[in-house]
């Protein structure tokens, strides 16, 4: 993480973690806030973007002790899971343990206790609590939480979303109280109420093959007939099964790749998403982590969505977490990015968000705004990389020279979330509408059609499809070629109608 240039101004310094990050040489990504305390002025907030810059008082002046500035952090800046994970495998442990001695009852005490057994799985030479009160780790007015676990030690209810071997953080922003608010889950079933069952049930189809379709074409991935029909087929399970399971994983992998590619595990090599520009020339955008850091993030992100399920976290939110932390891991050679995207319908289906047999075409509204997408999927990576030492070899392989797992364990999914809620009501206020309108227009102008002439439907629905195509005119050539047995009065009525209702 790089300081901003506040750093080196006159009278202020650092405070909380920026303050130990920089004492202790850590290599951090860069977290949403950063602190510092002002020797003179009043406090006040800067917001840039996704990053907020705090200035305090002299009276929050902590002083220099470890554990000082520690409470500063968790009190004012919140739970970084990934500074405290860096941050207690190099402290010397015995400063942290008298710290706590000296208030063994206190709230941050036994948040900052808690916080070092649960991430390095150690225990502190300290005796269990004697308090009888227990107090939360997360505030639930801040954070998005699980559902408690009693710590009896510390007397903690652990409300985090995962454990040591993974769990992210979704902050609970004005952006994402809005969307929950909007209760996205009861519009989409107000908007499929306005249209016919025959409708609906023609629509399905279309929606497995469009998402199908949209899934493969952001991969840039040509797609196989066979390929697309089965994941088609896993998706229409969507709402039947779970598919958040190592076995179902690697059925799913094996169902997006090329059978030679296909994977029978989690992979055992370094794989990265790169861009050739020239020859003997590849850019990094970004790099997984190493193969054998993969087994036990994976069973903490599995860990992670069996207690998010059963705590009834938000459909949205449960997605989020697993669908982008899984592309983040990358756990297989290939596929990773569609079943990234079938875990969103897997998960929206099977926590009821999606009515009963429908699908949202997802997939379509982030191909439509790729550049939005790529941008989400850097929340995440354009930070990341500058922490990653790494070669490529001749052979385009690449070799990670430094410690990386603790980076993809412990990630801010806020802002990722914000972005899928958005996705998502777009697929839903318009992305489906579209669809919907789609079919019930082309009703009609089959109607008005059949009135005018009573041709074959194939070649009714050739004439709807090549004016929409045409932008409502039907060329010269495809007059005579296929439509010559028609007068041109009719196929004027014809192509006008379908302008009008199709536009």
């Amino acid at each position: 993480m790089k300081n901003t240039n506040f750093n080196n101004t006159i009278g202020v310094k650092l405070v909380g973690y920026s303050e130990l990050v920089q004492r202790y040489s850590l290599n951090i990504l860069p977290y949403y806030s950063q602190a510092f305390i002002l020797q003179r002025g009043r406090r006040r907030t800067i917001i840039d973007g996704y990053r907020k810059t705090e200035f305090y008082t002299k009276k929050y002046d902590p002083g220099i002790g470890l554990g000082n500035h520690l409470v500063f952090a968790l009190k004012f800046e919140g739970l970084n899971l990934e500074v405290l994970s860096l941050l207690f495998n190099v402290i010397n442990k015995k400063k942290l343990e008298v710290f706590i001695k000296k208030t063994p009852s206190g709230k941050y005490s036994r948040k900052i206790w808690f916080l070092y057994e649960f991430l390095t799985g150690k225990e502190l030479d300290i005796s269990d609590t004697k308090v009888t009160n227990y107090i939360d780790l997360l505030e639930t007015a801040k954070y998005y939480t699980a559902e408690p676990i009693s710590i009896k030690r510390q007397r903690i209810n652990n409300n985090l979303l995962g454990d040591r071997f993974f769990c992210p953080i979704v902050r609970k922003t004005r952006v994402l109280e809005n969307y929950v608010n909007l209760r996205l889950e009861e519009k989409s079933k107000e908007v499929i109420g306005r249209y016919p069952e025959d409708v609906l049930y023609r629509a399905l189809a279309y929606l497995y093959t469009k998402e199908t379709k949209s899934s493969f074409e952001i991969e840039r991935d040509g797609q196989d007939q066979r390929r697309s029909m089965r994941f088609m087929e896993l998706l229409k399970l969507a709402d039947e099964r779970e598919f958040f399971d190592k076995l179902s994983l690697i059925e799913l992998q094996k169902t997006t790749v090329d059978d030679r590619f296909a994977n029978d595990d989690f992979r055992e090599s370094q794989n990265y998403v790169g861009q050739t520009v020239s020859y003997g020339k590849e850019v990094v955008h970004f790099a997984a982590p190493k193969p054998q850091d993969i087994t036990d993030i994976m069973k903490g992100m599995f860990y992670t969505y069996n207690r998010m399920m059963s705590s009834k976290s938000h459909p949205v939110i449960i997605a989020a977490v697993i669908s982008f932390g899984f592309v983040f891991i990358h756990p297989f050679d290939d596929g990773n990015g569609r079943i990234h995207r079938f875990l969103i319908h897997n998960i929206l289906a099977k926590t009821g968000f999606t009515p009963k047999g429908l699908i949202f075409p997802v997939s379509a509204v982030m191909l439509r705004k790729i550049k939005d997408y790529d941008e989400t999927l850097e929340l995440f990576s354009k930070p990341l990389m500058p922490l990653i030492d790494f070669e490529l070899n001749s052979s385009g392989q690449m070799i990670v020279k430094n410690k990386t797992e603790v980076y993809y364990k412990y990630i801010d999914m806020t802002f990722i979330t914000e972005r899928l809620f958005g996705f998502i009501q777009e697929t839903i206020e318009i992305e489906l509408v579209s669809e919907l309108n789609f079919l019930l227009n082309y009703d009609k102008a089959k109607l008005f059609i059949q009135d005018i002439v009573d041709m074959p439907d194939r070649l009714i629905d050739l004439f709807i499809r090549l004016c929409v195509e045409g932008n409502g005119h039907l060329s010269n050539t495809k007059r005579k070629s296929l439509f010559s047995k028609l007068t041109d009065e009719e196929i004027t009525k014809m192509q006008d109608y379908v302008r009008a209702v199709m536009k």
